[in-house]
């Protein structure tokens, strides 16, 4: 039997990066939901050699992921998953915050939920947060709430939506939401690898900074300044992110499991020090 590596948000950017960074004898399978740009990829991962599927599916719909669960584990043992589906707040319109939270946070709970019940010891869930994650204070972020992401998802929005209104603008509320999101998707990253990990499932997250994407360049205009603050003062590469979360989404890297790789090219602690008077 095979193993089968799903990417999820694997049509483009850091997702198919990573893809380009598996070992050839595993089987690739991206998901998105853009049929066009999935199919487009497979193309280029066959051309590089690999054996791949294109899968559709919406991260914010468990019952999709659920389907994309059974389908990855009919190809195969199911040895990486590597979760970067998501959504920038340039990505969203004015009150998109529930549609940000839906597919960020939500997201990330059902695809470590219902993988890891298709799962063997040796495997691994990478969760891609974002440095955003970091960008709040303390105050704003309500981590008594996130354990409602698994028991009451409607109390869960509406506890996330009335912090991101605390925002003025309508993209400053969208980024919050995202800040709120990807915090929480280190947070549930963290209690997933301790939850999984008895099973010798492993967990981590990574977080990424401003990446040259697409996503990452639609929101230059409003967090350009972050490469001021980075230590060589440039956006990171898709491949650069690629090879990075290829390799911590490797089974082989067994002892890294309940924390996040920060992969920002060190814009946060720029921020928070080194630069923090560079804006």
């Amino acid at each position: 039997m095979k193993n089968v590596c799903v990417i999820t948000g694997g049509g483009s950017g850091m997702g198919l990066a990573a893809a380009k960074n598996m070992p050839k004898e595993k089987i690739i399978v991206i998901s998105g939901r853009t049929v066009a740009k999935l199919e487009k990829a497979v193309e280029e991962l066959k051309a590089l050699g690999y054996e791949a599927y294109a899968y559709a599916c919406d991260t914010s719909s468990r019952e999709s992921v659920k389907e994309l669960a059974e389908y990855a584990a009919s190809l195969g043992e199911i040895k990486n998953v590597i979760n970067a589906a998501g959504i920038s707040p340039a990505m969203g319109k004015a009150g998109d915050q529930e549609k940000i939270l839906r597919i960020n946070a939500l997201g990330t709970v059902y695809v470590n939920q219902e993988f890891s019940k298709k799962m063997n010891a040796g495997s691994v869930i990478c969760d891609i947060s974002s440095n955003s994650a970091y960008s709040l204070p303390s105050f704003i972020l309500p981590k008594k709430a996130y354990p409602l992401a698994e028991t009451d998802e409607t109390a869960f929005l509406a506890k996330l939506i009335k912090r991101s209104n605390m925002a003025k603008t309508d993209y400053q509320k969208n980024g919050f939401a995202y800040g709120l999101s990807k915090n929480f998707v280190c947070w549930y990253a963290a209690k997933s690898a301790f939850d999984l990990g008895p099973k010798g499932i492993r967990v981590v997250s990574l977080s990424p900074g401003l990446i040259a994407t697409d996503m990452g360049k639609m929101e230059e205009e409003n967090g350009g300044f972050l490469i001021g603050l980075s230590c060589e003062e440039r956006m990171g590469k898709p491949e650069e992110l690629g090879y990075a979360i290829a390799t911590v989404a490797d089974e082989r890297n067994g002892y890294l499991a309940g924390v996040d790789v920060l992969c920002d090219g060190g814009s946060t602690r720029g921020q928070q020090e080194f630069k923090k008077n560079k804006k």
